[in-house]
């Protein structure tokens, strides 16, 4: 089961298929896709979105393999902003995305910081890892900024063609000390 979670600026709503219409237009941008998985398909298709939440994301759910979060300001709540996912996978454990308007806010490291506790707390995993391309230096500045550690490189297939990729991580008892060191009670 998935519950709702909430930082001091955002709602994380379990992902729903009504929440395919916002992802589909603001999911199929260069800058948001690019250094996401080949697997995702471009150009965009129109429909995938739906068809992917309807097919793969839901039934994944709800077989208790994966967990989906629409982002949302507390302001301004029927509008979706983004997503966040959480997944059993060996290497692949986080992935998201943020539209293009609220890139930069700081507003995804507040919901990396959301889910790593249900992670840990609620679902009781004891690491965390998250691959992204080398080159994605916003992707990697969140990774840091939570207190997780590069433990490995190597190249992947990525929507922009194979690159440098790195695996980061971070363990339960790792991902408490974090929280509770003096610098964790600042904005992040």
């Amino acid at each position: 089961m998935i519950r709702p979670l909430q930082t001091s600026r955002l709602l994380l709503r379990p992902l729903q298929l009504e929440d395919a219409e916002a992802a589909e237009r603001l999911f199929p941008h260069w800058e948001i896709v690019k250094y996401l998985t080949s697997a995702v398909p471009w150009p965009f298709p129109q429909g995938l979105v739906l068809s992917n939440y309807r097919d793969v994301i839901l039934p994944a759910i709800a077989r208790g393999e994966q967990w989906h979060w629409s982002l949302r300001l507390k302001e301004s709540p029927a509008q979706m902003i983004g997503k966040i996912s959480l997944q059993i996978d060996e290497w692949d454990n986080r992935g998201y995305w943020l539209g293009l308007p609220w890139q930069g806010c700081g507003l995804m490291t507040e919901a990396v910081a959301a889910v790593n506790d249900f992670w840990f707390d609620d679902l009781g995993f004891p690491v965390l890892r998250a691959p992204k391309a080398a080159a994605n230096i916003a992707s990697r500045r969140i990774s840091q900024k939570t207190g997780m550690r590069l433990i490995a490189t190597l190249e992947r297939d990525y929507v922009c063609g194979r690159l440098p990729a790195e695996i980061w991580e971070i363990t339960a008892g790792e991902w408490r000390a974090w929280k509770t060191r003096p610098a964790a009670r600042e904005p992040v």
